[in-house]
């Protein structure tokens, strides 16, 4: 391998973007001028939409009518539900039932035909498109599980919603807001994986559907959005177990196992959303007396620091987060999807406004000179 292939394309520039910003170094992650603390503590999910997608944050009015719009999307039409049904009975995995799903939105959209780099119809796909992913997947979930899907309400946030169809019950105001918070925590993150497929899929002047199903697709794998259930199953596991936690890492390393939830590919230190994570899983613990989760996730973090120099990612914390919270496992990557998908379609936006087709190279390790020998030959 000669020193200009860039496998992965570690550390390659492909683009110049205003939307998120990391210092690996430092820890920072900036969402167009704003650091993510900031962001976190005081800016709702759906400021934090209208941010990314209009350039800065909307004035009371603006948010309300934003929130209004949004709120007005979370209807399925009865084929997307059916879907749905037919998808929760074959007992599909939920990233594969959201990948179909979302792919089969465009069937029931008036824009779904304009041209693709129409930015007032594609702001109006992306809406819809953010708006349904909740409720496909808590219907999902609900029909999975025996019972009906919940309608969404107009008169929920975005987080409250969903939670709201996920359980049949309006959440308290701590988990609603403590989810509302991780919804920002996830919405973008530079160029990561899915993010860059959806922007491959829109340079081709693909539609949004397509670049946000194309990134559903990415965000499934575990090097990507599924590292957060793998986090908890692994809590679970050394809670099952009869070694504490550092024995069972240090066990788990000898056998040439891989930890979930530690290093990163920009971040050199700790990732500011696991510190975000990490405070408000503590919280929940303490706050249902449990501090289980917590004080594992703390004793795995300091060992790892030690023994391999390496920080949590946000994964790590996420998931005990959402673990106290009561959603399934095998919900984390899917929910990582709820909140991601404002920043595949932010950079989908940016992509569609100096498009250029993203077609890279591969260096050829083949044979060369071969003559064809006749079938018979062979």
């Amino acid at each position: 391998m000669s020193d200009d292939l860039k496998k992965g394309l570690e550390g390659v520039l492909v683009a110049e973007s205003e939307l998120s910003f990391i210092d690996g170094d430092e820890g920072r992650l900036v969402y167009r001028g704003y650091d993510i603390e900031d962001l976190a503590r005081d800016a709702s999910y759906e400021e934090v939409l209208y941010l990314l997608w209009h350039g800065r944050l909307p004035n009371r009015d603006e948010l309300d009518e934003f929130s209004e719009s949004m709120a007005a999307e979370r209807e399925i039409d009865d084929g997307v539900m059916a879907t749905v049904r037919e998808l929760a009975a074959a007992d599909e995995e939920p990233m594969a039932a959201l990948r179909t799903t979302v792919s089969q939105l465009s069937a029931y959209d008036d824009d779904a035909a304009a041209d693709p780099t129409d930015e007032e119809a594609n702001l109006r796909k992306g809406r819809r498109i953010t708006a349904k992913i909740p409720t496909i997947l808590a219907a999902f979930v609900r029909v999975r599980d025996g019972e009906e899907p919940v309608a969404p309400r107009e008169d929920l946030n975005h987080a409250t919603n969903f939670l709201y169809m996920l359980n049949g019950e309006v959440p308290d105001d701590v988990l609603a807001e403590t989810f509302d918070m991780a919804l920002v925590l996830h919405a973008d993150h530079g160029l990561n994986a899915s993010t860059f497929s959806a922007m491959v899929t829109s340079s081709t002047l693909s539609d949004l559907y397509s670049a946000v199903t194309s990134a559903i697709g990415t965000l499934s794998g575990s090097l990507h959005g599924g590292a957060n259930a793998n986090v908890m199953r692994m809590l679970k596991n050394v809670d099952d177990s009869d070694m504490d936690p550092t024995e069972w890492v240090e066990d788990a390393l000898d056998r040439g196992e891989r930890v979930a939830g530690f290093g990163h590919r920009v971040y050199n230190v700790k990732d500011p959303r696991a510190k975000i994570l990490g405070a408000k899983s503590e919280a929940l613990g303490e706050a249902a007396g449990d501090m289980k989760w917590y004080e594992m996730s703390v004793a795995i973090e300091e060992y790892i620091g030690e023994e391999k120099g390496l920080a949590p990612n946000v994964d790590f914390y996420s998931a005990s987060t959402y673990y106290q919270m009561g959603i399934p496992i095998d919900l984390y990557t899917p929910i990582f999807a709820v909140s991601r998908a404002g920043g595949w379609i932010a950079h989908v936006l940016e992509q569609y406004e100096d498009n250029r087709l993203i077609r890279p190279r591969a260096r050829y390790t083949g044979e060369k000179g071969l003559e064809l020998p006749s079938v018979d030959e062979r």
